[in-house]
């Protein structure tokens, strides 16, 4: 019987949404288990408060695991929790070594990235793209017998944030009468990104045709440099919150939303989470990072990806100037969009 479970998801925002469904899944096999879910401090908020889970643990490896003394530490605090088994939904060389060295005795994850530190491995097959990541979450539990069944994701919803988001659309005049279109305009890599003046643009002419105010969102530092500029190049007034709100405070603003509009990135994956419907636009040709297995997965959900006809993807080093994300028009936006928000 595993009786302590800890749930290892350490890369990005919008994967530990997506790994959500295998959390319920381990509370639905063991009910009376106490479940613990290791995350990077930014992906807090995705979890703290999911109600499958008894403890949200992170590693913080630039502040308080910073250095040799701070993973000791952490990997000692660890130790002491005695968990039975650890589930390493991704893999990464951090996560099986915190694992091996915190003496987990079962520990499940991918042959890959220091995979000889686990006990049970499987093959890694991700970057083939041949099911949605939720597929691959919910079929590594399989190896243990668990077998999930829904796919629903889940984000908490914060009050100080639902509170806080209020008090920012009053301020900027929007009434909860008030139709609103959120804007993403930011992504991790150049060939995730698609060009700001065309979100300006779609977003100008959402604007008029359906009345709706629209409100700008973004993480900090060089993404929040990308909303900004968004905001400047509209000849409509957006609520530019690039850069200004927290995860918990990015859920409250989607909840409250008709439409996300965004590259592929963490947002996509929480406005699922809360219902409300999605435009992706998505770059590349990789199989491993397509729609296929990164798209929205709401029924009403629209993904933009067109193939440019390279052999070979070069990702950020390419050539042709992002040419694939360059056919994505604004009028394929505004057309998914129309899709969308007409009358059903």
């Amino acid at each position: 019987m595993n009786k302590r479970i800890i749930i290892v998801r350490m890369d990005r925002i919008g994967d530990v949404v997506l790994s959500t469904p295998a959390i319920k899944a381990v509370r639905d096999a063991y009910p009376d288990s106490r479940i613990a879910v290791l995350v990077r401090p930014y992906a807090k908020d995705v979890v703290d408060g999911n109600p499958y889970i008894d403890e949200v643990i992170t590693y913080d490896r630039s502040g308080k695991e910073k250095g040799l003394l701070g993973k000791i530490r952490f990997i000692a605090d660890l130790k002491n929790k005695k968990f039975d088994l650890a589930i390493i939904l991704h893999p990464k060389n951090s996560s099986h070594i915190i694992a091996y060295l915190a003496g987990i005795p079962k520990r499940l994850g991918y042959d890959k990235k220091l995979g000889i530190f686990l006990t049970k491995k499987i093959p890694h097959t991700k970057q083939y793209g041949l099911k949605h990541e939720i597929d691959y979450v919910l079929g590594l539990l399989r190896y243990i017998g668990i077998e999930g069944s829904d796919k629903s994701l889940h984000m908490p919803v914060n009050r100080p944030s639902e509170e806080r988001i209020k008090g920012l659309f009053d301020k900027s005049g929007i009434s909860p009468n008030d139709p609103v279109i959120v804007i993403h305009p930011a992504a991790s890599c150049p060939s995730r990104r698609w060009a700001l003046e065309r979100f300006a643009k779609a977003s100008d002419a959402l604007a008029q045709m359906y009345g709706v105010r629209i409100v700008i969102i973004s993480g900090p530092d060089g993404d929040k440099m990308m909303g900004d500029k968004v905001a400047e190049l509209m000849k409509s007034k957006a609520l530019n919150l690039a850069g200004k709100t927290s995860i918990s405070d990015i859920a409250s603003i989607l909840r409250r939303s008709r439409l996300l509009i965004s590259n592929d990135s963490g947002p996509v994956h929480i406005s699922c989470a809360v219902g409300t419907p999605v435009i992706s636009i998505f770059g590349r040709k990789d199989r491993g990072i397509s729609p296929e297995r990164w798209g929205p997965v709401g029924k009403r959900d629209i993904a933009q990806h067109k193939d440019a006809g390279c052999e070979i993807c070069l990702a950020q080093n390419c050539k042709l100037g992002f040419k694939c994300l360059d056919m994505i028009s604004v009028e394929d936006v505004l057309s998914a969009a129309e899709q969308i928000l007409r009358p059903r």
